[in-house]
Formats: structure tokens, sequence, C-alpha cells
């Protein structure tokens, strides 16, 4: 008895002293986009302003493929030491959602919210004068809801809206990009478009594509005059995120210097207008309870919806 108390002071005596000295070497931030891509643009934006705050160097680790299953069992099979930061985003938790990872969101542990860009449902301009109107015209019959992927994010926010206003149900036409959706708006090929504000930024400077309704809580500071679900009286807010976790089991001490470290990165006038060319604002960033609660509210929005949509069995 003796022993094993002496070898459990041991090990919760190395413990503190590990997350006392932490990093002692490099760390690695894993992505699931290819280089190039929005996440991964994120990632390293958040890596270089890192690097001086903790004296070692980040490595962006990009684990294309599975629409994000590779990147979590990349990390599934990382060791819970703080030194591999998984980039989260909505995509990996639709997959969480799924099953399809080998991963499930009580195995990770939320560092920090690097972007929070609600989805909007988008029309072309002149075609609904607000989102009172847009909704009515839905209760007689369904529009077409352009997305960039069928049983992810995009998918789910029109499913949810729609069946949340008890309106007619979204047509869901799927495209390979954003950009083709808000060519489809201007065009007709669709009625409305699941984006980003980003996302259709050319074509709404130009007049020709209107944000009708953001998924949010609040208004968008971009767009003052644009109405929220919840002010529809709609309880859907969705947005495509992008923040940091690690592996659960990874020590108090440490997640706590990486939250801290992540916030005071984000925080520098680098990042604050990163998020700024994006249409969005230091509200984006959040620390560790605000994006947790935001991860399970998304997994739950996520499950309900997909299982509802025939994803999930």
């Amino acid at each position: 008895m003796k022993l094993r108390k002496t070898f459990l002071l041991a090990v919760f005596s190395a413990i503190s002293i590990n997350a006392h000295s932490f990093p002692t070497h490099s760390l690695e931030i894993v992505t699931h986009s290819g280089a190039g891509g929005g996440t991964d643009l994120t990632a390293r934006m958040v890596a270089s302003l890192s690097e001086p705050i903790l004296g070692k160097s980040i490595l962006i680790v990009n684990k294309k493929g599975g629409g994000g299953i590779l990147s979590l069992d990349y990390t599934a099979a990382q060791p819970a030491d703080g030194y591999t930061i998984l980039t989260y985003t909505s995509g990996q938790a639709a997959e969480i959602s799924k099953g399809t990872s080998k991963l499930s969101l009580k195995d990770l542990i939320p560092l920090a919210r690097a972007t929070d860009d609600p989805q909007i449902l988008m029309s072309k301009c002149g075609r609904f004068k607000n989102g009172g109107e847009f909704i009515e015209a839905q209760k007689i019959h369904a529009l077409t809801y352009g997305t960039t992927q069928l049983g992810g994010i995009d998918d789910v926010s029109a499913f949810a809206f729609t069946t949340k206003a008890k309106i007619k149900t979204a047509q869901v036409i799927p495209f390979d990009s954003a950009n083709e959706i808000a060519v489809q708006i201007v065009a007709g090929g669709v009625d409305v478009g699941v984006l980003n504000l980003g996302e259709a930024k050319v074509q709404i400077e130009a007049g020709q594509v209107c944000p009708i309704v953001v998924l949010a809580d609040e208004r968008m500071k971009a767009l003052p005059n644009t109405q929220t679900a919840k002010e529809l009286g709609i309880p859907v807010s969705l947005s495509t995120v992008r923040g940091f976790v690690v592996k659960a089991g990874t020590p108090d001490n440490i997640v706590k210097k990486l939250e801290t470290t992540l916030l005071e990165a984000m925080a520098k006038p680098e990042f604050q207008q990163f998020l700024k060319n994006q249409g969005l604002d230091a509200s984006s960033v959040a620390g560790k309870d605000v994006w947790g609660k935001q991860l399970e509210d998304t997994d739950k929005e996520m499950y309900n919806s997909l299982k509802q949509l025939g994803f999930i069995q």
C-alpha cells in the first residue's frame, strides 16, 4: 500500500512538473483542410502568432480526407499531452454526430474558438422584402436551397430552419463550392443559398445577392439590418465555426496554458484584421467555456437533424 501511494505521488508530481514546464518541444496543429483552405489559413495564422508566446515552433499537419475523419483519427492516435492541437470545425462535428470517427465529443477538450461565421440564408436581391415575407412564401410552396454538401452544416441549416419554422421543407441542391451557389442565386438556379458572409461578398457588394435571415441569436455587426432566426421566432443558431481542441486526458494546467496562449494570439491586430477581412469581428473569438457550450449545442442540433434526414440509422 505504501509503495502504491509513493508511486501515485511520483506520477502526480511528474504531471505537475510537465504542466509547469510545458512546452519543452515543438507542437503541431492538425487541420482537415488542404494547404490554402480557410481552415488551414486560420490554423497557420494562429500558429504564427502563438509561437512567440510559447517560445516553441508549431507545425501545421494537414490531414485532408473523409470530411474530417482523417484528422479526427490522427488526433485519436496521439498522446493526451497538449502537443497535438486539433482545429475543429462544423465538418468534423457532422462526422462525429454520424459516428464515423473513432472520437466522440466527450473525447475532446475545448480550448478556444477562432471564428464564428453564422450561416446565412441569401436570395437574389428584390426577391423578398424581409425575413417575414421569406417565411410566408414557404408556407405555400417549398423553395430550393443551394448547399455545398449533403449531410453537413449547410444541409442541416436548411433542414433545421424550415422544420422549426413549420414551413415547407427545403428542397436541397448540393454544389461543389460556395462560389457556385452565389452564381446560381443570381442566375435563378436556386431560390436560396446557405452561405457565410464572406462567401458571397462579391455578389453582395454588387447588389445581386441579399442576406435574408442570419441563423444566429444576435444580429451581425456587418449586417445590422438583417433579421436573425431568433427574432423571427425560430430557434436555430448555427455557424461555420473553427476552433481548437485537445484530446481528453490532457492535464488541466496545460489546457489552461493553451487556452490563454490562443486567446492572447487571437487578440493581436493581425488576427483581428484577418477576421475583419471575412466580415467578422472580435466576438468570433471565445474561450473554453463559451466554445465548449457551442460544441455541445451544435452536436445536439447536428445529431437530431442528420437522424431525421436519414444520415444516422
